[in-house]
Parts: structure tokens; C-alpha cells; sequence
């Protein structure tokens, strides 16, 4: 099963994506912020990093380098 990092500081976007990913078969961490999520991503492996890209603490763009610093092959996907 993939298993899908979420990045979204918007709690209803969040809870929609969690939602209709969770349907779809997929394993989801969800956070509201950067920070947090890149911290998840440091302990264990993912197959896909879904992140907006404004965010507090650490927006989109530096937690997808920070990401793939980590794990070269991780599947980055921006949202807005």
C-alpha cells in the first residue's frame, strides 16, 4: 500500500484530502505544517509527499528539498 505524506495548513482541504485518499486505498499522515511533516518523513519512509506550498514554519518548497535530501526518489506533489 502507498503510503502518502499530507502537508496542508487548511483543516477543511486536510480532512477532504485524508477523506477521499483513505477511500482510494492509500495510507495517510496528514499535518497542518511543514515542520511536522518533515520530522514524520525523518522516521519513516513514504511513497508520495503531498504538500501545499504556503504554509506556516516551513512552507512547500523547503520541506519538498528538505524531502528529497532525505529520500532522493520520493514523489513530490504541490497543491494550492
Amino acid at each position: 500500500m502507498a503510503r502518502i505524506l499530507l502537508a496542508e495548513d487548511d483543516d477543511d482541504m486536510r480532512r477532504f484530502l485524508v477523506k477521499a485518499l483513505e477511500r482510494a486505498g492509500y495510507q495517510v499522515s496528514d499535518f497542518d505544517n511543514g515542520a511536522s511533516a518533515y520530522e514524520r518523513l525523518r522516521e519513516e519512509p513514504f511513497s508520495l509527499l503531498l504538500t501545499d506550498i504556503v504554509m506556516p514554519e516551513m512552507d512547500g518548497i523547503e520541506l519538498a528539498r528538505r524531502a528529497t535530501e532525505i529520500d532522493p526518489d520520493l514523489k513530490v506533489m504541490f497543491i494550492t
